[in-house]
């Protein structure tokens, strides 16, 4: 893959994940929590959700091996005592994350139709566009498997009962571990691809 191609998917995954946390500190906020906003989260800057590792590292290792892309950034905190109904609020927090990146995937969509129905066909504007809806579509499944630290992991978290939270634990110890043992055995792939071709068989042209 060339240089250009490597940076442009690379900026894409920055500010996808920029927005996927500011959303994340911003639906906290509406909810009753101010933690992430006194700290600065709800912010559109990409150096306040940069994780080295989530952010940089592992997106150029994806691209670079040819997995998809996949990260997360800086995890924003959340106080759950200080949000108005809990635990249910706690999952509708950890579900803004990637419900952003589904309506980035979306805005991206739309502007993919109107550049190839403007007559541009698949010029480099539309190229990049698509580049969006891939790459959001990807961050938005990866981020919604069930395993703790990911979103997913947070929103089952909401949803069983108090008495899992052991379990969960354990998972949230281990969770990093687990996630690149499925990348590096092909599992992930298998988990991501199936819903994000999906999606982009009903988003794109």
């Amino acid at each position: 893959m060339d240089p250009l191609s490597i940076a442009l998917q690379l900026g894409i995954v920055l500010i996808a994940l920029t927005i996927h946390e500011a959303a994340h500190a911003w639906t906290a906020n509406r909810l009753g929590d101010s933690t992430a906003r006194l700290r600065g989260r709800i912010s559109l800057n990409p150096a306040r959700h940069i994780d080295p590792i989530g952010t940089i590292l592992l997106p150029l290792l994806a691209v670079a091996s040819g997995l998809p892309i996949i990260g997360w950034a800086k995890p924003v905190p959340v106080d759950v005592r200080q949000l108005r109904r809990g635990r249910r609020d706690f999952m509708l927090v950890a579900a803004a994350g990637p419900i952003s990146n589904l309506l980035q995937a979306v805005v991206a969509s739309f502007a993919v139709r109107a550049l190839v129905a403007g007559g541009a066909g698949y010029g480099p504007a539309a190229i990049i566009c698509t580049m969006f809806v891939v790459i959001n579509l990807l961050l938005a499944v990866f981020n919604l498997i069930p395993v703790p630290p990911l979103d997913g992991g947070n929103v089952l978290a909401g949803l069983l009962p108090a008495g899992a939270e052991p379990l969960l634990a354990m998972l949230r110890q281990y969770g990093f571990i687990l996630l690149y043992v499925l990348m590096f055995t092909g599992v992930l792939d298998a988990l991501i691809e199936p819903p994000t071709r999906f999606f982009q068989r009903i988003l794109l042209p």
